[in-house]
């Protein structure tokens, strides 16, 4: 039996969209080709109808990076208080380049492990057995608190950019105070959780139509701007892609070097979450084909689009970088460019649409997160007695998680209440937590792949274990370091409580408390990846579990057909489960191998 080829006793059949929900415990059911192999690779029956098809897969993936309105929210930080020009253009290419490098090293795991768990069950895969548990408790919580902090931002950033409109509109004599933005935020925050309480079905025809509004609508923003500057206006290479400007108070040549690396911040907020299509991929058809290729194409494409939308940004934006940004559209600096340029009425019927990207933004983030929370807790890595790991029967979602992730996110929103520096915390707080967090499984691939308690086995979408793939994986993981270096240093000299980067502070203390918790309690109960599965789903698939196989080390005159439920099982796949007292099975992992 090679990956995904069915048991000899195993009907398995493809039902196209005709997937409903499924009791994950029913023995008899058919499984498809998906939930096959989510069976025998992490143990899995997925609990969801597969109504993600190609085209509404790569969307959500573009639909998470929120191209135009990320860009929208974090324009500034470069351009304004980084580095400048130069630093808003190169910052952003060279994020680009080796982003993509992190990228490709996530499409390969999402490929391998394509679970709701993502990245972090993906962990729990890839080392011996006596560090699973630790491993996967970690990359959890780090890619939870991320994933948190990426829709806090978003949200924030959407409720500025609605009262940038307001502002324009009223011609400056309506400015939002800080309790104003908290409370926009709170309230948009109760609408997407109510509209990720909604079937799978429907959320899947809602993406759809995300990457053309998100893409259409960079487009028209850059032939606009380029058609409504006088070319007399328009900056020459010069400026645009040499110019720095040191506003962070960081002196001499190092400072203008940190000045230039500030500028990471705008594009590693906007090119993350690359394992948020991998969460929901127990809803797409295909998931291990389709997901890691959406990865890669929403990475590419929202590299080079935003580079170019960068560009035209800083060549059309006359002597905005002086200006001063209490005077501009919720002090955001492509905004003020946009209504230099657009005029007021250009404005106003071009920045909805980018509103609009904002809020898909957070719809697909709100969905992602939620079954992340849902797969940590059906693992038992949340203190809820898998409250948030059931689904809401009338919709077949995880809403109790959906609702989780909402008072989450209101919480830390709470630092709107600080000020401007404490919500740019919270952009690099996305990056530092969900970058960190791919790394841990990137690293862990790269040492354990041939352990024999790992035994690593790529996906369709592999880079191999050859000299490319160790390249493009170790390039990844000194980027990530150094991104995550350049993020956690203050940006603005000198450091007072306002201005401080609470960023490395907030992912700190989470993890302390979560190792914290670990160490005087969880250590007790919580295993790593856990099976779904009954053992006779397990024998019904050939599926050999760890208990089965010490059986065989213990007995070398028995056979794998002498072991109950294995009478006709031919070179089986081992995934190593162990049987716990509450009646679940507590996954051991690695994948089965040939």
């Amino acid at each position: 039996m090679f990956k995904g080829e069915p048991a000899k006793d195993e009907k398995i059949y493809d039902r196209g969209t005709e997937v409903t929900h499924k009791d994950v415990t029913d023995v008899n059911s058919t499984l498809d080709d998906d939930d096959a192999q989510l069976a025998r690779r992490l143990g899995h029956r997925s609990e969801f109808a597969r109504e993600f098809k190609s085209f509404s897969t790569i969307s959500f993936a573009f639909a998470i990076m929120g191209l135009v309105s990320s860009i929208a929210t974090t324009f500034s930080t470069p351009f304004l208080y980084g580095g400048g020009p130069a630093s808003t253009v190169w910052a952003w290419f060279m994020g680009s380049c080796f982003n993509m490098t992190l990228g490709t090293a996530i499409a390969e795991l999402v490929s391998a492990y394509p679970s709701s768990g993502g990245l972090y069950s993906a962990s729990g895969m890839l080392v011996p057995q006596k560090y699973r548990a630790p491993v996967a408790w970690c990359t959890g919580w780090l890619n939870l608190t991320g994933q948190i902090a990426g829709i806090a931002g978003t949200e924030y950033g959407l409720s500025q950019m609605i009262y940038a409109w307001a502002y324009v509109i009223s011609d400056g004599n309506f400015i939002a105070t800080r309790p104003m933005t908290v409370g926009l935020y709170f309230a948009l925050l109760v609408i997407h959780g109510c509209i990720n309480t909604l079937d799978s079905k429907t959320l899947a025809k809602m993406t759809g139509s995300y990457v053309v509004v998100n893409i259409g609508i960079t487009f028209v923003i850059i032939i606009v701007l380029l058609a409504t500057t006088p070319l007399h206006e328009m900056h020459g290479p010069s400026y645009t892609f040499g110019k720095l400007i040191n506003n962070t108070g960081w002196t001499g040549q190092g400072g203008d070097a940190l000045a230039f690396l500030f500028g990471l911040l705008s594009v590693q907020f906007v090119m993350t979450d690359y394992d948020a299509t991998a969460h929901i991929s127990e809803e797409v058809h295909r998931a291990s084909i389709a997901a890691p290729v959406a990865i890669m194409v929403a990475v590419a494409g929202t590299g080079i689009v935003g580079w170019l939308l960068n560009i035209v940004l800083v060549i059309t934006s006359g002597d905005v970088v002086n200006g001063d940004v209490d005077q501009m559209p919720a002090g955001l600096a492509m905004a003020e460019i946009m209504r230099m340029r657009m005029g007021k009425v250009g404005f106003l019927v071009v920045w909805p649409f980018v509103c609009l990207v904002a809020f898909f933004v957070v719809t697909t983030a709100t969905q992602a997160n939620a079954r992340s929370f849902y797969a940590f807790s059906r693992d038992r890595g949340l203190p809820d007695r898998r409250f948030f790991s059931k689904i809401f029967k009338p919709t077949g979602t995880t809403a109790n998680a959906v609702w989780l992730v909402i008072v989450l996110c209101m919480l830390l929103g709470c630092l709107g209440f600080i000020s401007q520096t404490a919500i740019n915390a919270i952009f690099a707080l996305a990056a530092l937590g969900m970058d960190i967090s791919y790394l841990i499984p990137i690293v862990c691939r790269q040492i354990f792949q041939n352990h024999p308690e790992v035994l690593f086995e790529p996906g369709p979408f592999t880079l191999g274990k050859g000299l490319f793939g160790r390249i493009i994986n170790s390039v990844a993981i000194f980027w990530t370091l150094f991104e995550c270096t350049i993020l956690s240093i203050p940006t603005v000299l000198p450091i007072s409580a306002v201005n401080f980067n609470y960023s490395w502070v907030v992912m700190m203390g989470v993890l302390f408390i979560a190792v914290f918790y670990y160490l005087i309690h969880a250590r007790n109960y919580y295993e790593g990846p856990r099976s779904t599965m009954t053992p006779d789903m397990l024998h019904k698939l050939g599926v050999v579990t760890l208990e089965e196989e010490k059986t065989l080390e213990h007995h070398p005159e028995l056979e794998y057909t002498d072991l109950p439920g294995h009478e006709e099982t031919e070179d089986p796949p081992i995934i190593p489960f162990t049987h716990n007292h509450d009646g679940h099975h507590g996954h051991e992992s690695h994948p089965g191998s040939n």
